[in-house]
Order: structure tokens, then sequence, then C-alpha cells
């Protein structure tokens, strides 16, 4: 039913991994958000989840839904919102669960962690002016941040740059992160990384005033840090010892008060 158990080590090694990514981003100048999960109509309308992700989307009222991923409530955060010049950029990261039926993925992957109904994910978030080039240096930086935390945890991956007909609906450009997996004997998905450009801001008003005082609609972007159990995956197998055992990368030792997960 696309559900699981993590107990023990499982447990407290997805903590270790959020709450890793969740400091480094910190660290580098994007301010913590916990956001809600449950969100109205306008929000998923706004955000772009609407209407191509309503048959992945859970519905718990009239107009209350939840959401999977916090992109949507960072994003509603500033609906009809006018911001000044020197108030952007505005950089978050958001750590939230992430519910989605699955509908659309019928089929596929109906084992294991790697597509679940419900997981926890470290989101990046950016609104800034709307210059295409301070957009794509604002990209790049989304790109090394997640890729700054798969090189501190050890895991090999690939960067795969998006056809226009395997990108959302409202991204004008996306990088996928595709991230080794031993048992699959092949990469997996595990980030996306996205210039959303004004489609998100005009849906939602959000505005700013550039230095002739016109208003005009922010770019938006938008970046998986990290999304847990899937990361674990990777973690799991490639670090598996001929014992059975489990070394970790060293950066997570901090987090989960152990290094090496033993076979009982």
């Amino acid at each position: 039913f696309r559900g699981y158990f993590l107990k023990n080590e499982g447990a407290r090694i997805q903590w270790a991994v959020l709450n890793f990514a969740f400091d480094h981003l910190i660290q580098k100048g994007f301010s913590p958000i916990v956001p809600p999960v449950i969100n109205k109509r306008f929000a998923l309308i706004g955000g772009g989840q609407f209407p191509w992700g309503e048959e992945d989307t859970y519905k718990v009222g009239d107009e209350d839904f939840l959401v999977g991923t916090a992109e949507i409530p960072l994003m509603a955060l500033h609906a009809d919102e006018t911001f000044e010049l020197k108030d952007l950029p505005k950089k978050y990261v958001g750590l939230s669960v992430c519910l989605r039926t699955e509908i659309g993925s019928y089929g596929k992957d109906t084992k294991g962690l790697y597509r679940v109904h419900e997981f926890y994910k470290v989101e990046q978030v950016i609104l800034c002016e709307a210059n295409e080039q301070e957009s794509l240096g604002f990209f790049e930086e989304l790109q090394d941040n997640s890729e700054d935390i798969l090189q501190e945890l050890g895991l090999a991956y690939q960067v795969v740059c998006l056809s226009s007909e395997d990108m959302g609906k409202k991204a004008a450009l996306t990088y996928d992160i595709e991230t080794w997996m031993a048992a699959r004997n092949e990469y997996g998905e595990t980030h996306s990384n996205s210039i959303i450009l004004d489609f998100q801001s005009r849906r939602l008003k959000i505005k700013y005033k550039d230095k002739d005082g016109q208003v005009k609609f922010c770019h938006a972007l938008n970046n998986t840090a990290i999304a847990s159990p899937r990361i674990l995956i990777p973690l799991l197998e490639n670090f598996q010892q001929e014992d059975g055992s489990v070394k970790l990368p060293e950066i997570l030792h901090k987090y989960t008060g152990f290094s090496i997960i033993s076979p009982k």
C-alpha cells in the first residue's frame, strides 16, 4: 500500500539526513520554515500543482488539501504581496511531510521505499526580481547546494537536464539529480531543481517595485535539497559491508550518535 515503518537506526538515520540538510541550508543563508501541509485550493492553483496534479492530491475538506511539497505553502506565504527591491531575494528552506496519492504512477515501484504515499522533504524556494540572468544564477546556486549535500554524504550521482516533454507544466528549466542505487543497478531520481520564472507569482500576485518604481511579478525557483525515505535507499545499499553492516557517512555521525549499523 506504499507505506512503511522505519525502526530503530532507520528512524534515526531519516532525521539525521533531514536535519543535516536543513542545517546546511540555514548556514547558506536560507530562512528556515516548517509550513502547513493542509492548504486551500488557491495555494495549489497558485503554485501550479492544480490542475495537473489534482489526481495525486489528497482532499480533506471542501477546499482543503494535503500538499505534496513544501513549495506550495512557501509560495502562498507571500500571496498578494508587493516587495521593495531591497527586500529581494527571499530565500527559504522548508521542512515538511509530503503526501501524494500516487494515482498517476499506478503499477510503478509498488514495493520498497522508492515511491510512497508520505515522505519528508527539505525544500529550497527563492523569490527574486524578474531578471533571467539573476534567476539563472540562483538556479545554479540551488543546484550546487543539492550537489554539496550529496557530496558530503559520499553518494554517486548524475545530473540530467530535462526535455520540455518531461518537465512539469510550470517549469521553464529543470535539472534532475539521479543517485546511484545498487540494488536497482541504476540511477534513481532523488532531486529536482526548477526555474519557474513568473508563472507562480502571476497566479499568486507576488510582485515587487523595481528601481524605477515599476511593479513587476517576481521570479520563483524551487529545489529538492533532500527527500526521505528515498535517499535512504542509496545510503543503506551503497555503504553496506560484506558482513551486512552499514557504515554511515561521517557527516551524519553527530546527528545519529552512531557510525555503523551492525547485524543483529
